[in-house]
Formats: structure tokens, C-alpha cells, sequence
């Protein structure tokens, strides 16, 4: 692993342990070169997914950019850091067993509408304003009611 303060590429273990209840491995890494210490995280990743936009482009699929909008979405509500790391596990779970290895950019906001719906309705409005693009305050009505009516 690189040292991500002098780039050296010879660096050392010093712990490692489960995190993300047994989802990943939290190892601190420590650089002969410089001292710093760093933290890195090892997940298991079923498959490559590759991500369809809307304009056709094929890009990466981009665990850090699921993780920011759900974060953006939790932000100021009881979410601790590693409850948001379990969210955005379980997504990127469902993500890589139900799809090949390509994905639509719109099943993945689907499944994280579906995932904070159940999760935390503020979250899921905060979402699904950004995610389908509200443009007036009878958009957040009619999300809503249906909210109330399910």
C-alpha cells in the first residue's frame, strides 16, 4: 500500500481488526519512510460494476460517490459513522448480486431511494428532491402524501 503522505510504497501493518460488523478488515498502516500513520479498509467486492448514465457514457462504478450522497442525505440526523457504512454497504451489496456487471445510474438511485425509505424518511425526501430533480414545493407534496399513504 502507498503511503499517501510521501507516496512511499513500502509500508507496514501495525493493526488489523473487523469493521463494519465483520464487512471489512480497518488494518493501520504506518510508513518507514516518512512515520506518518494511516488507516486503510479492505471490503470484499463481488464483482466490477460498471455504471450506464443517462447519456450513454460507461464509467466505474464509484463506492465513494454512494457514500457521499448518502451521507448528504443523513447529514444532522442520528446516523453514526458506522450504521452509514452498513447502508452503503448493503446497497453496493444489492447493487453487485442482482446486477451483471453493468448497472443503470438509475436502478442505483432507485435502490438508495428504496433503501433510505426504509431507513429514514427525512433522508428518503432529502434524496428524492435531489435524485428526481424537484423544482417546486408541490413536488415535495405529492412525495409525501405519497409517504402518507403507504
Amino acid at each position: 500500500m502507498r503511503c499517501p503522505f510521501c507516496g512511499n510504497e513500502d509500508t507496514q501493518v501495525k493493526d488489523s481488526r473487523p469493521a463494519d460488523d465483520g464487512a471489512s478488515i480497518r488494518r493501520r498502516r504506518s510508513c518507514p519512510a516518512c512515520g506518518n500513520r494511516f488507516t486503510t479498509f479492505e471490503r470484499v467486492q463481488l464483482r466490477e460494476l460498471v455504471v450506464i448514465k443517462s447519456d450513454g457514457r460507461r464509467v466505474p462504478f464509484d463506492r465513494d460517490k454512494l457514500a457521499r450522497s448518502v451521507r448528504i442525505a443523513l447529514r444532522k440526523r442520528p446516523f453514526d459513522d458506522e450504521r452509514i457504512e452498513r447502508i452503503v454497504n448493503g446497497i453496493q451489496r444489492r447493487l453487485e448480486v442482482e446486477a451483471d456487471s453493468e448497472v443503470t445510474s438509475r436502478r442505483i438511485g432507485d435502490v438508495v431511494l428504496d433503501t433510505l425509505r426504509d431507513v429514514d424518511q427525512v433522508a428518503y425526501v432529502r434524496f428524492a428532491s435531489v435524485y428526481q430533480n424537484f423544482r417546486e414545493a408541490k413536488d415535495f407534496q405529492a412525495l409525501l402524501g405519497k409517504i402518507d399513504g403507504a
